[in-house]
């Protein structure tokens, strides 16, 4: 299995690095987020402040999460690919799934 995790998955981009990458980002968000929060803590001093900072900071959030979920199925397509024993060059992915990455698609472009 560790063979898998070295193929060249696109450009020179390995499967290994993407693992790498979905987890440097995670961590790199969870510090940023700690430190967006420590500096907008001393800012609120009644709830009226905090009715319009924590939105922000969810929001923030949120972009982060749909970011990582999106590196996330990448990752998972390519390691069904690299599993893949089909003939017909299939990504091993029932046609259900395909319906349901195809929706995804729509909805990332229509942001």
């Amino acid at each position: 299995m560790s063979q898998q995790f070295e193929k060249t998955v696109f450009g020179n981009k390995k499967f290994s690095d993407l693992l790498e990458e979905i987890y440097n980002n995670q961590k790199r968000r969870e510090a940023q987020v700690t430190a967006l929060i420590s500096e907008l803590k001393p800012m609120v001093s009644d709830i009226g402040d905090a009715t319009l900072i924590v939105p922000l900071i969810k929001e923030y959030m949120e972009i982060g999460v749909k970011n990582d979920d999106a590196l996330i199925k990448m990752a998972t397509l390519v390691q069904r690919a690299l599993n893949s024993t089909n003939e017909d060059g299939g990504l091993g992915i029932s046609d259900e799934e395909k319906a349901q990455l195809l929706e995804e698609m729509e909805k990332l472009q229509t942001k």
